[in-house]
């Protein structure tokens, strides 16, 4: 049996095959991110969907949906504009299905506007609290590609049960 580890290094070194696993990345509101989002997760593996509910916008993205798609164990969910309107209807809809992960970017010394809209649509506090705030790893993220690559390093930390930075 080869060691996690030693396997890592395979891949790494183009001696082993990836291992391939099922995983989506759902990237809600069309943005700067969520374009990163979706370029860089398809580089990772994950099978990306972009979902613009304003019809408009939507219409400039190929392939974006205007509606939230079923999501299940395999789903990661993250929401790229927290001042939208449609920001509680959208994540009480992703909240009715058992999605791996959901959450909400946006600066963590201000409130999340999410918890109100949720509120406000009566959504329980239990459900709420599945909706992670911020999300990725506190790298000091500054650009749209930087705040992706926080963002998935802090889902494939999570996905893999460690706690991201220097420590292993």
């Amino acid at each position: 049996m080869v060691r996690a580890e030693d396997q890592a290094c395979a891949v790494a070194h183009g001696v082993a095959g990836q291992e391939v696993t099922a995983r989506v990345l759902v990237a809600v509101f069309a943005s700067p991110v969520a374009a990163y989002l979706l370029k860089f997760g398809g580089d990772l593996g994950y099978r990306t969907v972009l979902v613009e509910p304003d019809a408009e916008r939507a219409a400039g993205v190929p392939g974006a949906r205007t509606s939230m798609p079923e999501l299940d164990e395999t789903t990661d969910l993250v929401v790229t504009d927290h001042h939208r309107p449609e920001l509680g209807e959208l994540l009480r809809d992703a909240l009715a299905y058992p999605a791996r992960w959901l959450g909400v970017l946006g600066n963590p010394r201000h409130p999340g506007p999410h918890v109100e809209a949720l509120t406000a649509l009566g959504v329980g506090d239990e459900q709420i609290a599945r909706v992670h705030r911020p999300v990725g790893l506190n790298i000091g993220s500054r650009t749209p590609p930087e705040i992706a690559i926080a963002t998935l390093a802090g889902l494939i930390a999570d996905r893999n049960g460690r706690p991201g930075g220097f420590e292993f």
